[in-house]
């Protein structure tokens, strides 16, 4: 039997004169995510997108496990493809491909879908006769229409597909129909989130981490790398910048007032985040902040960041609660990773009790008060910059 994935698109269908486009850039994310796994066939009819394996031995779960992490996709469904033509080939491929659950199930129901108006059978009739031959395959089995264990669903489109339902989707919008930015990332819950749901919108994620060796590990650095790694499953390959901050952070540490320090400090990285995506041609920042969190995070602290910017600065977490964001992160994977014991370079020098109301004229005298001009270029061109691909 030749099993096939039907990927249903979501959104895309609302996107008008656009959206072939969107139909485009959601077939290339799929194209690469699945090149390594072997050779497909692919198109595209009625809001959705056909994926057939063509190699012998491809591990469909895998296919499955990575298409449903795609954004732009809102149900997928592994089936078994079928002449249309031939009812008798369409009936005994339904019983053998859907053995397992249907000698396991007590209730079913039929569930059609008659996409190819010029088929002879109506859906009711559809659904009537196979339903009949299952009965007659599997006397055990009852039909219950309100509460069935299992649903069999057949779908008459170019060809018969046949499966026992689709699953949910990622959702979203494809990744690169939004234009780029530039991910702030940490070690910790927040910024991974804050990427996964900006890629969700159909942006390109590149991430800027910031390390302070000897303070902050190497197995810190790794950490957030992992991160990226997982992330990627999501946002696709992602263009990873690692800068040195220990200076800076030194510098701050030495010459700043204490309780201004963590905010400072927000401003100077926005300034390094800004400076690699003006090489890059980035147009925005996101940052993993929700307001009220942290002392950094009041609405004042954001206030005396934003003036240091030049570019938007996306923050979707910013009217989530903790919890919620702790769920979304165990739902991509990325939690156990972000609680791992190694402190990245926000936790260095953190003042005892930090500004949670800080007034930007204070804060910009502060800052005025040292030259951390050659500081910020030598970050800036010291940047390690290498691509990271989803594990």
């Amino acid at each position: 039997m030749k099993e096939i994935i039907l990927a249903k698109f979501g959104e895309i269908v609302l996107k008008g004169l656009n959206r072939s486009s969107f139909e485009d850039a959601l077939e290339r994310n799929v194209r690469r995510r699945l090149k390594e796994l072997g050779a497909f066939e692919y198109w595209k009819a009625q809001s959705t997108l056909y994926i057939r394996p063509v190699d012998d031995g491809i591990d469909v779960d895998e296919v499955m496990d990575r298409v449903r992490k795609i954004f732009g996709i809102v149900k997928l469904a592994r089936a078994v493809e079928v002449d249309k033509s031939d009812w008798q080939s369409i009936e005994k491929a339904a019983v053998e491909y859907l053995k397992e659950q249907l000698t396991a199930a007590k209730s079913f129901k039929v569930v059609s879908k008659r996409a190819d108006k010029s088929f002879p059978m109506g859906s009711p009739e559809i659904c009537t006769e196979l339903g009949g031959y299952i009965c007659e395959k599997f006397p055990h089995i009852q039909v219950d229409l309100h509460e069935p264990e299992i649903i069999v669903n057949i779908e008459i489109r170019e060809e018969a597909y046949i499966h026992a339902g689709a699953e949910d989707g990622a959702g979203g919008i494809p990744v690169g129909t939004s234009g780029r930015a530039m991910l702030l990332l940490s070690g910790g819950i927040d910024s991974p989130v804050a990427g996964y749901m900006m890629a969700k919108r159909g942006v390109i994620i590149s991430a800027v981490h910031f390390e302070s060796p000897p303070y902050t590990s190497e197995r810190a650095k790794l950490k957030v790398e992992k991160l990226a790694a997982v992330m990627a499953r999501y946002c696709g390959a992602i263009n990873f910048h690692c800068v040195n901050f220990s200076a800076i952070q030194e510098a701050i540490r030495d010459n700043m007032p204490q309780e201004l320090f963590t905010i400072i400090m927000r401003r100077l990285m926005m300034e390094i985040a800004q400076r690699i995506c003006e090489k890059e041609k980035i147009s925005c920042l996101v940052t993993g902040e929700s307001l009220g969190q942290v002392a950094s995070q009041t609405m004042a602290a954001m206030v005396c960041t934003d003036n240091a910017c030049r570019m938007p600065v996306f923050r979707p977490l910013i009217g989530m609660d903790k919890s919620e964001i702790v769920a979304v992160s165990r739902r991509i994977e990325t939690f156990d990773i972000s609680i791992e014991p190694f402190e990245d370079c926000c936790t260095v020098f953190t003042p005892k009790h930090p500004k949670t109301r800080p007034v930007l004229e204070d804060v910009v005298k502060a800052q005025e008060k040292f030259d951390f001009e050659p500081m910020i270029e030598e970050a800036v061109n010291s940047c390690r910059s290498y691509m990271i691909n989803a594990k």
